[in-house]
């Protein structure tokens, strides 16, 4: 079961890694935008040093790795080493490939535009699987765990600096799509991560508590958390069960409270963070 799961998350990795690739060179590299990424300042370099882009995102990234070693954890700096060598190689694979690529779209705006939707995704699926791919997102990743600022803010605070750099190469509209590019990408990856991990506080007074308690624990394998409740009409003590769900297992305990009391007292909040010890861990018990 390891080893298919080293494989599985391998495969993932790459497949991320493929699409951040594809995007930078497809759509980044030919509108000369330096938008939220070290191949971004890369591109930049190149008309400073007589080395290919591929080259140089590697040096930046061996710089970055270090540090996001250090900062991070291990499990991070594993993956993130995997996914910041396989980019440049597959850059380098690409340049080969087709050596005077200019534009699909032949627009640089749009260009920018559709890599921000491509480089999100892949951005994304490696910071949801505790991974990146490297350079910037090292420095983003190192933002949200000590000044626990969103990844998306992160990178685009991150991002702003390699943006501006672009002025040193070209004219003031790369510039100008540089920062709006960065702006928007850190947003879209706050929508792909932020959006998918947000879960639900659910309250809920009824009095078939007992049925729905034990739902919450023998179907969705949650827990949850029981309040005395006086309900200030009638002055009467109500018991308030209290769980956080994600958003699949929401969508199954709305299904069984409409099913057993349509009428339960129900409020939800949203949950963007927690911290808690897993159900994997031994059991903490209060004195």
């Amino acid at each position: 079961m390891k080893k298919l799961a080293f494989i599985k998350e391998i495969i993932i990795l790459t497949l991320a890694t493929s699409i951040i690739s594809a995007a930078v060179f497809f759509f980044l590299m030919p509108s000369h935008a330096s938008v939220s990424s070290i191949a971004g300042l890369a591109i930049v370099l190149a008309n400073f040093i007589p080395l290919s882009v591929s080259m140089i995102t590697i040096i930046l990234n061996v710089f970055l790795l270090i540090i996001g070693f250090i900062t991070c954890g291990p499990e991070f700096g594993y993956k993130t080493v995997y996914t910041a060598l396989l980019m440049p190689v597959i850059m380098g694979v690409f340049e080969k490939m087709f050596p005077d690529f200019q534009s699909f779209t032949g627009d640089a705006t749009l260009d920018v535009v559709c890599y921000i939707f491509f480089v999100s995704i892949g951005i994304a699926i490696l910071f949801n699987r505790n991974a990146s791919s490297g350079g910037i997102d090292i420095v983003a990743k190192i933002l949200n765990k000590y000044l626990r600022i969103d990844l998306g803010k992160a990178m685009s605070i991150a991002g702003l600096c390699v943006a501006g750099s672009s002025i040193l190469a070209y004219d003031t509209k790369t510039l100008m799509l540089s920062i709006l590019g960065t702006y928007f990408n850190g947003m879209i990856i706050d929508h792909f991560i932020f959006d998918q991990k947000l879960k639900r506080r659910v309250c809920i007074v009824s009095p078939f508590e007992k049925d729905i308690r034990e739902f919450i624990l023998s179907e969705l394998h949650s827990g949850a958390t029981i309040y005395k409740a006086i309900g200030a009409y009638r002055m009467k003590e109500h018991n308030e069960i209290i769980t956080i769900v994600d958003k699949n297992e929401y969508q199954k305990l709305m299904a069984f409270v409409d099913k057993v009391d349509p009428q339960a007292f129900v409020t939800v909040y949203k949950v963007s963070e927690m911290q808690y010890t897993a159900k994997s861990n031994p059991e903490r018990i209060f004195d």
